[in-house]
């Protein structure tokens, strides 16, 4: 038989969702993403305790940045 499943899911969490699925499927299911709509992420992004926060420091130690958000004095030329 054939399904056709229709879901939102948060681009964070769609890394790896291919594979896991045709594992867990015996390579019987073919996953086709499309993106859908834009969602607010509520939470500061510099604050590390929050939600939006820790996707940042995730993904800037993953990128082998420093965890912190450097401030602007880092980024202005001293003439």
């Amino acid at each position: 038989p054939i399904y056709n499943v229709k879901a939102y899911l948060p681009v964070q969490e769609s890394f790896g969702f291919t594979a896991d699925l045709r594992s867990n499927t015996g390579g019987q299911a073919f996953p086709q993403c499309v993106f859908d709509h834009w969602q607010i992420f509520n939470g500061d992004p510099t604050d590390p305790s929050t939600a939006p926060g820790q996707v940042v420091t995730a993904a800037r130690k993953r990128k082998g940045l420093k965890e912190g958000i450097p401030s602007l004095d880092g980024f202005i030329d001293k003439m």
